[in-house]
Protein backbone atom coordinates (compact mmCIF):
# COMPACT_ATOMS: atom_id res chain seq x y z
CA UNK A 1 0.00 0.00 0.00
CA UNK A 2 1.32 3.44 -0.94
CA UNK A 3 1.76 5.92 1.93
CA UNK A 4 0.49 8.83 -0.15
CA UNK A 5 -3.05 10.15 0.33
CA UNK A 6 -4.72 10.81 -3.00
CA UNK A 7 -7.66 12.56 -4.50
CA UNK A 8 -10.97 14.09 -3.66
CA UNK A 9 -13.09 16.64 -5.43
CA UNK A 10 -14.08 20.14 -4.35
CA UNK A 11 -16.34 22.37 -6.42
CA UNK A 12 -17.27 26.03 -5.98
CA UNK A 13 -20.23 27.53 -7.84
CA UNK A 14 -21.60 31.09 -7.93
CA UNK A 15 -25.07 31.83 -9.13
CA UNK A 16 -27.34 34.79 -8.48
CA UNK A 17 -26.95 35.73 -4.82
CA UNK A 18 -25.29 32.52 -3.61
CA UNK A 19 -21.86 30.93 -3.53
CA UNK A 20 -21.64 27.23 -2.70
CA UNK A 21 -18.57 25.16 -1.90
CA UNK A 22 -18.98 21.38 -1.95
CA UNK A 23 -16.49 18.62 -1.16
CA UNK A 24 -16.72 14.88 -0.92
CA UNK A 25 -15.57 12.97 2.15
CA UNK A 26 -13.36 10.20 0.81
CA UNK A 27 -9.80 9.75 2.04
CA UNK A 28 -7.71 7.07 0.37
CA UNK A 29 -4.34 5.61 1.18
CA UNK A 30 -3.01 3.97 -1.95
CA UNK A 31 -5.90 1.94 -3.31
CA UNK A 32 -7.71 1.65 0.03
CA UNK A 33 -10.56 3.87 1.22
CA UNK A 34 -9.54 4.88 4.74
CA UNK A 35 -12.43 7.20 5.56
CA UNK A 36 -15.70 8.09 3.86
CA UNK A 37 -16.84 11.14 5.80
CA UNK A 38 -13.87 13.50 6.07
CA UNK A 39 -14.71 17.20 6.34
CA UNK A 40 -12.76 18.98 3.58
CA UNK A 41 -14.98 22.05 3.32
CA UNK A 42 -15.11 24.54 6.19
CA UNK A 43 -16.39 27.93 7.25
CA UNK A 44 -13.81 30.41 8.53
CA UNK A 45 -13.48 33.95 9.77
CA UNK A 46 -16.77 34.19 11.62
CA UNK A 47 -18.58 32.10 8.97
CA UNK A 48 -17.87 34.76 6.30
CA UNK A 49 -15.33 32.70 4.32
CA UNK A 50 -15.57 29.20 2.87
CA UNK A 51 -12.50 27.03 2.24
CA UNK A 52 -12.02 23.55 0.84
CA UNK A 53 -8.97 21.43 0.09
CA UNK A 54 -8.01 18.58 -2.19
CA UNK A 55 -4.83 16.57 -1.82
CA UNK A 56 -2.99 15.29 1.20
CA UNK A 57 -5.24 15.49 4.27
CA UNK A 58 -2.53 16.62 6.67
CA UNK A 59 -1.30 19.21 4.17
CA UNK A 60 -4.83 20.47 3.53
CA UNK A 61 -5.48 20.87 7.25
CA UNK A 62 -2.16 22.70 7.67
CA UNK A 63 -3.18 25.03 4.84
CA UNK A 64 -6.54 25.70 6.50
CA UNK A 65 -4.70 26.81 9.63
CA UNK A 66 -2.28 29.02 7.71
CA UNK A 67 -5.04 30.56 5.60
CA UNK A 68 -7.18 31.30 8.63
CA UNK A 69 -4.16 33.05 10.17
CA UNK A 70 -3.77 35.16 7.02
CA UNK A 71 -7.47 36.09 7.16
CA UNK A 72 -6.99 37.28 10.76
CA UNK A 73 -3.85 39.22 9.84
CA UNK A 74 -5.59 40.98 6.94
CA UNK A 75 -8.96 41.55 8.65
CA UNK A 76 -10.86 39.14 6.42
CA UNK A 77 -9.53 40.53 3.12
CA UNK A 78 -9.83 37.38 1.02
CA UNK A 79 -7.67 38.54 -1.89
CA UNK A 80 -4.83 39.71 0.33
CA UNK A 81 -4.95 36.59 2.50
CA UNK A 82 -4.92 34.32 -0.58
CA UNK A 83 -2.03 36.16 -2.25
CA UNK A 84 0.04 36.16 0.95
CA UNK A 85 -0.65 32.45 1.52
CA UNK A 86 0.35 31.61 -2.08
CA UNK A 87 3.54 33.67 -1.72
CA UNK A 88 4.49 31.99 1.56
CA UNK A 89 3.59 28.58 0.16
CA UNK A 90 5.85 29.04 -2.85
CA UNK A 91 8.84 30.42 -0.95
CA UNK A 92 8.78 28.83 2.53
CA UNK A 93 11.00 25.74 2.77
CA UNK A 94 8.49 23.76 4.82
CA UNK A 95 5.33 24.89 3.02
CA UNK A 96 6.86 24.29 -0.41
CA UNK A 97 6.40 20.55 0.09
CA UNK A 98 2.68 20.68 0.92
CA UNK A 99 0.67 18.63 -1.57
CA UNK A 100 -2.80 20.12 -1.69
CA UNK A 101 -4.86 22.84 -3.36
CA UNK A 102 -7.34 25.23 -1.76
CA UNK A 103 -10.51 26.86 -2.97
CA UNK A 104 -11.49 29.89 -0.92
CA UNK A 105 -14.58 32.05 -1.28
CA UNK A 106 -16.55 34.82 0.34
CA UNK A 107 -19.59 36.83 -0.77
CA UNK A 108 -17.55 38.77 -3.36
CA UNK A 109 -14.93 36.40 -4.78
CA UNK A 110 -13.84 32.79 -5.26
CA UNK A 111 -10.33 31.59 -6.04
CA UNK A 112 -8.01 28.60 -6.23
CA UNK A 113 -4.76 28.92 -4.30
CA UNK A 114 -1.78 26.68 -5.08
CA UNK A 115 1.77 26.11 -3.95
CA UNK A 116 3.05 27.37 -7.30
CA UNK A 117 1.98 30.87 -6.33
CA UNK A 118 -1.30 30.69 -8.25
CA UNK A 119 -4.34 32.68 -7.14
CA UNK A 120 -6.94 32.07 -9.84
CA UNK A 121 -10.44 33.55 -10.04
CA UNK A 122 -12.94 31.93 -12.42
CA UNK A 123 -14.44 33.63 -15.47
CA UNK A 124 -17.73 31.79 -15.18
CA UNK A 125 -18.27 31.34 -11.44
CA UNK A 126 -17.06 27.72 -11.29
CA UNK A 127 -13.86 26.42 -9.69
CA UNK A 128 -12.81 22.82 -9.10
CA UNK A 129 -9.84 21.01 -7.60
CA UNK A 130 -9.00 17.37 -7.07
CA UNK A 131 -9.01 14.16 -9.02
CA UNK A 132 -12.67 14.45 -10.05
CA UNK A 133 -12.26 18.13 -10.94
CA UNK A 134 -12.59 17.87 -14.74
CA UNK A 135 -15.81 15.86 -14.39
CA UNK A 136 -17.29 18.25 -11.81
CA UNK A 137 -16.26 21.26 -13.94
CA UNK A 138 -18.06 19.89 -17.00
CA UNK A 139 -21.16 19.02 -15.00
CA UNK A 140 -21.29 22.38 -13.17
CA UNK A 141 -20.84 24.41 -16.36
CA UNK A 142 -23.53 22.41 -18.13
CA UNK A 143 -25.97 22.83 -15.24
CA UNK A 144 -25.23 26.58 -15.03
CA UNK A 145 -25.98 26.99 -18.74
CA UNK A 146 -29.00 24.74 -19.05
CA UNK A 147 -30.90 24.80 -15.75
CA UNK A 148 -32.25 27.23 -13.16
CA UNK A 149 -30.75 25.25 -10.26
CA UNK A 150 -29.24 27.29 -7.43
CA UNK A 151 -25.50 27.25 -6.71
CA UNK A 152 -25.72 24.67 -3.90
CA UNK A 153 -27.71 22.22 -6.02
CA UNK A 154 -25.33 22.61 -8.94
CA UNK A 155 -22.27 22.04 -6.73
CA UNK A 156 -23.86 18.94 -5.16
CA UNK A 157 -24.93 17.51 -8.53
CA UNK A 158 -21.49 18.18 -10.07
CA UNK A 159 -19.81 16.31 -7.22
CA UNK A 160 -22.33 13.51 -7.53
CA UNK A 161 -21.39 13.14 -11.19
CA UNK A 162 -17.69 13.10 -10.29
CA UNK A 163 -18.38 10.43 -7.64
CA UNK A 164 -19.98 8.21 -10.28
CA UNK A 165 -16.82 8.27 -12.42
CA UNK A 166 -13.77 9.14 -10.27
CA UNK A 167 -12.69 6.36 -7.89
CA UNK A 168 -11.19 8.90 -5.45
CA UNK A 169 -14.48 10.79 -4.98
CA UNK A 170 -17.50 9.52 -3.04
CA UNK A 171 -21.13 10.50 -2.48
CA UNK A 172 -20.58 11.77 1.09
CA UNK A 173 -20.93 15.40 -0.03
CA UNK A 174 -20.84 18.41 2.29
CA UNK A 175 -22.05 21.75 0.91
CA UNK A 176 -21.50 25.11 2.59
CA UNK A 177 -23.14 28.26 1.22
CA UNK A 178 -23.00 32.01 1.63
CA UNK A 179 -25.21 34.69 0.19
CA UNK A 180 -23.23 36.42 -2.56
CA UNK A 181 -23.32 40.05 -3.55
Amino acid sequence: MSSRFHGTTVCCVRRDNQVALAGDGQVTLGNTVMKAGARKVRRMYGDRVLAGFAGSSADGLALFTRFEGKLETFNGNLHRAAVELASDWRTDKTMRHLEAFLIVANEEASMVVSGNGDVIEPDDGVLVIGSGGPIALSAARTLLRHTDMDAATIAREALGMAAEIDIYTNHEIRVETLPAT
